[in-house]
């Protein structure tokens, strides 16, 4: 069975190791075959990827289009450890992408990652919240 992709104008998609970009309407594709497939919303550049987890999304994404997934596991994994030591609850979502790996599930290794960019943007708001000012103590002039 054909994977049906559709395209806006403009748009661009990985296939294989080629990148194939959209002319100026809409197209609908119909890919038969097995070659790896990225949308150009899930691509992540080195430019892009300016976060802990998004470089980890990143070494996945290139393990998914690699022909050999193995050559980019070291890189992997020492952006991994270093994830763990600063965010240890961050386990379960890391098992879950080595899993993937592990098993060859390389595009769901990469929705699994999306889920650990959105943890961590998570991470980074409460820890925005908590390190904000409280103006309501007796030495800061508030209520006692």
């Amino acid at each position: 069975m054909a994977l049906k992709v559709e395209l806006k104008p403009g748009e661009r998609i990985i296939l294989g190791e080629c990148v194939v970009t959209n002319d100026n309407q809409r197209t609908r594709l119909f890919i038969e075959g097995d070659a790896p497939i990225l949308r150009e919303k899930d691509i992540m550049t080195a430019t892009t990827a300016d976060s802990p987890s998004k470089r980890i999304y990143l070494a996945v994404q290139l393990m998914y289009l690699a022909k050999d997934a193995s050559k980019f596991h070291k890189e992997y994994f020492a952006l991994v450890g270093d994830f763990i030591k600063a965010a240890p609850s961050s386990l379960p979502l890391i098992e879950a992408v080595n899993n993937a790996i592990l098993t060859n599930a390389l595009y769901k290794a990469l929705r699994e990652a999306k889920a650990l960019i959105a943890f961590e943007e998570e991470l980074l708001k409460h820890a925005q919240r908590s390190t904000g000012v409280r103006s309501d103590s007796p030495e800061d002039g508030g209520p006692a």
